[in-house]
């Protein structure tokens, strides 16, 4: 990224001593428990959280970010995100934005912090967070909406800002390379259907598994009437419960709306296989994290056996390397990358590379809260590109917390909307950061 449009993603120009001054962080967490949304069959109370970051230079500007979680060990993100900071602080800015390629691997290769991963973990989610805020300030600078400032760079920018350690047997920087020139001359067209038309969304919000019958009919009924035409219930608990559900929701929204089923890593490899083949009698277009999130062999010996179901996962694979073996293996046929799991905006592009090698559909997972307005960036990166098509293609929705937020993620008549606010949507409103701190010792890290 070391050439003259690579720069101009810092313009305008700025003082060249201009350094990282400060991390603020803050432990937030809302009390989404209390209506039972975001429940599952793994995680059945959660309190959609985050370790929010917002990264100052010493010029006064900002970049925010942060790591999702959903409750009890928010503070543990905080902590690992403040192992990160001496990495940071002192650096120059426009070195930094110049080359993110290289601040990204700085960090996520730092020998000590390998440590406690490798690539993996809290460590890996936190240097992910520094990563996307510090993406989130390039935008800034570039006056762009982070996914128009990813799709105006060249091929070559954006291969060089991927890591290829331990993926070159899969993908090779000319094999990325070639991929990003093929999809180059559309690019023009496509921004504008994206700018004209959005991004097809599927919705969870009424699947939530905690949700009475009788609240999961209302909300799918809602979601139809919001265009919706691909929705995604939670199952797991007990199979005869799901197919009930699952056939009650098939006949309130008929046969032409997609319906996927999220497992969330609950079954075993022969569970999976027989509980999914009961539920698919009632058409089911994917399912979602049906085994242990690291079992790729498993993740196969499902996806042979359910076919045509398609497997889909990701949100909480380590890195790029689980996905390489995911995707080369043809275990999943839907990959779902998750904008606060791995080490950011540059692994998840190696992601979406590697993805687009395998001819794997990219269909992000958005459910918690900021995570629709991040992925959504990516989303509409690979769309404009690098996949350049909707077919077979989601992104995930949940109506919750949006409000909170400067640059909501809007969804109207079933589609994202596309960003147009420069940066990463990433940004908090103030009162939201005093109103859900958690505890004094948030409160300590809001103010220091």
């Amino acid at each position: 990224m070391n050439n003259r449009r690579a720069q101009a993603a810092s313009a305008p120009s700025r003082d060249r001593d201009e350094v990282f001054a400060r991390f603020e962080l803050a432990d937030l967490r809302f009390p989404t428990s209390a209506q039972l949304d975001g429940s599952d069959a793994m995680n059945p109370d959660p309190d959609y959280s985050l370790a929010y970051l917002t990264v100052r230079t010493s010029a006064g500007e900002a970049g925010h970010g942060f790591v999702f979680t959903i409750g009890r060990g928010t503070e543990v993100a905080v902590a690992a995100v403040r192992a990160v900071e001496e990495l940071v602080l002192g650096r120059a800015v426009p070195d930094a934005l110049a080359d993110m390629g290289a601040f990204s691997r700085r960090l996520v290769h730092d020998s000590q912090l390998r440590w406690l991963g490798p690539e993996s973990g809290v460590v890996h989610m936190a240097i992910g967070a520094v990563i996307n805020a510090v993406w989130d300030l390039a935008a800034r600078r570039a006056g762009k909406p982070l996914w128009k400032l990813l799709a105006d760079m060249t091929p070559e920018e954006l291969v060089a800002l991927v890591d290829f350690r331990h993926i070159t047997d899969a993908l090779t920087p000319e094999e990325a390379l070639a991929l990003l020139r093929d999809a180059a001359p559309g690019r023009g067209e496509r921004e504008r259907a994206l700018l004209r038309d959005g991004l097809p969304a599927y919705t969870t919000s009424a699947g939530w598994l905690g949700y009475s019958d009788e609240k999961v009919a209302r909300l799918a009924g809602a979601a139809l009437e919001d265009g919706f035409r691909h929705l995604k219930l939670k199952v797991g608990a007990d199979i005869d419960d799901d197919e009930r559900r699952v056939a009650m929701v098939r006949e309130l929204v008929g046969p032409d709306v997609l319906l996927s089923i999220d497992a969330n890593q609950r079954w075993e490899v022969a569970e999976a296989i027989a509980d999914i083949g009961r539920l698919a009698a009632h058409g089911v277009h994917w399912a979602e994290e049906p085994v242990s999130a690291s079992d790729v062999l498993g993740h196969r010996a499902v996806a042979e056996a359910v076919a045509p179901v398609r497997v889909a996962t990701g949100e909480h694979a380590a890195n790029r390397v689980v996905f390489k073996q995911l995707l080369a293996s043809g275990a999943i046929g839907v990959c779902q990358i998750d904008a606060c799991r791995v080490a950011g905006v540059n692994e998840n592009l190696a992601i979406m590379l590697l993805a687009a090698k395998y001819g794997v559909p990219v269909c992000p997972h958005a459910g918690g809260v900021g995570l629709c307005e991040a992925v959504q960036h990516l989303a509409m990166f690979d769309h404009v590109a690098l996949a350049g098509t909707e077919e077979g293609r989601w992104i995930e929705y949940v109506d919750h917390l949006h409000g909170h937020f400067v640059d909501p993620a809007i969804v109207r008549n079933g589609r994202y909307r596309a960003p147009l606010q420069p940066g990463a949507s990433t940004e908090l409103r103030p009162g939201t950061i005093e109103a859900h701190a958690h505890g004094a010792q948030a409160v300590a890290e809001v103010t220091r």
